[in-house]
């Protein structure tokens, strides 16, 4: 058996306290990229997680003195790059780095590009809600522009299908990602616009890393979906993700089923619709088929026939002869009644019924009537006239 010498006995905590002052010493700031594992975010603010590649994994811990500047918040699969000193947790002696700083793995420098072109269009306002074109009720047409081999399309032409069949759709083929994709976008949405067939463009393709989704941040991209005359919507990722796309669009969807989804309506529910508009028209109809019914036996009943017409029109010819024959009689009857009086009156004050109690009537030969003896002289003669016949005279003597 080897000799021992005790001062090459190191207990459990000497030698983790040993190697983690070794460790640090060699150690004192690195940097390491890989992806996210098992993060726990606890109420203290601290962040522990593992950091792992395809090879090898490590525990890793950031308090919260650190990580009150994160512009993220880190979970599961994320690609990220810290800043670290390696350590021994000495309690369990687990080998571990003591982050100081974190961001996401190739988005340090895309971010602050993002932040940039973001504030450029702002300032520009080219976000602004008074620039966004309304869209369809009912599209007539719609375009898509993704590319044709992704996930992306077979989600929106299955929503499409499902929910308005009846519209035609035009796929504009473009790449997604890559550095060639924003010139493809750009051009598609130029093509959809020249051709004027859609009244509605989906701008959509399937989730990714910030590189994948690049493409969408690209100013000539923002530039053309603003320029565009037909209303854009974007499908671009998943609900997390924003790109300039989605605040120069028209209208953002968070996945590009639901951007296929928020431009159509339901044929379903129009289906359910039509038909209720349907029975209330069927309803409103027959009430007034039977008010009109109703009106016609109303007016049946006040209907007269010709005939009865006739001898009705008969009778009140009859009746008025009547009443005009009892008038012309009634009147014959005053007239005469009248008459009679009047000639009553006319014989009461007649000279000739003076005539007729024994009085005469002396007139010249020319007709004058005589009343006084002044108007005569001797040997004048005169007429005289009785109740029956008339004699001439001659003046002998004037008293």
């Amino acid at each position: 058996m080897d000799f021992i010498d005790d001062k090459t006995i190191y207990t459990v905590q000497q030698l983790n306290q040993a190697t983690r002052s070794k460790l640090e010493e060699s150690f004192q700031l690195v940097w390491v990229k890989g992806e996210l594992s098992n993060v726990a975010l606890p109420r203290s603010g601290h962040v522990y997680f593992t950091l792992k590649d395809r090879h090898a994994q490590v525990r890793c811990a950031m308090f919260k003195g650190s990580n009150r500047h994160l512009n993220f918040t880190p979970s599961d699969g994320m690609a990220v790059l810290v800043r670290a000193a390696v350590s021994i947790y000495e309690e369990r002696g687990d080998y571990q780095l003591i982050v100081t700083y974190m961001q996401a793995d190739g988005q340090g420098i895309l971010q602050q590009a993002f932040e940039a072109l973001k504030t450029k269009l702002q300032k520009e306002q080219l976000f602004e809600q008074i620039h966004k074109k309304p869209f369809p009720i009912y599209p007539k047409h719609i375009g898509v522009i993704t590319s044709h081999t992704g996930a992306a399309i077979q989600d929106i032409l299955s929503v499409l299908k499902r929910r308005f069949a009846i519209s035609p759709i035009t796929i504009y083929h473009t790449q997604v990602q890559g550095k060639a994709a924003a010139n493809d976008i750009v051009k598609a949405i130029q093509l959809a616009n020249k051709h004027q067939k859609a009244d509605v463009l989906i701008l959509a393709r399937g989730g990714g890393s910030m590189e994948d989704l690049w493409c969408f941040n690209e100013e000539v991209v923002a530039r053309a979906i603003f320029a565009s005359l037909i209303p854009i919507v974007t499908g671009i990722g998943h609900e997390v993700d924003f790109t300039i796309a989605d605040f120069v669009a028209d209208l953002r969807a968070p996945t590009p089923s639901a951007a296929a989804q928020m431009i159509t309506p339901d044929s379903e529910e129009i289906m359910r619709l039509i038909e209720q508009k349907k029975q209330r028209l069927i309803q409103a109809m027959l009430r007034k088929l039977h008010m009109t019914a109703q009106k016609l036996d109303a007016l049946e009943k006040q209907l007269i026939h010709p005939k009865q017409m006739l001898q009705q029109a008969y009778q009140l010819c009859a009746h008025k002869h009547k009443q005009l024959w009892m008038l012309i009689n009634q009147y014959l009857e005053r007239s005469q009644s009248g008459l009679s009086l009047l000639s009553a009156r006319l014989q009461a004050i007649s000279p000739l019924a003076t005539l007729s109690r024994g009085y005469a009537i002396v007139t010249t030969l020319e007709g004058s009537v005589l009343n006084d003896v002044k108007d005569l002289i001797p040997q004048q003669e005169i007429q005289i006239r009785l109740a029956q016949g008339n004699f001439s005279a001659i003046v002998k003597k004037i008293n």
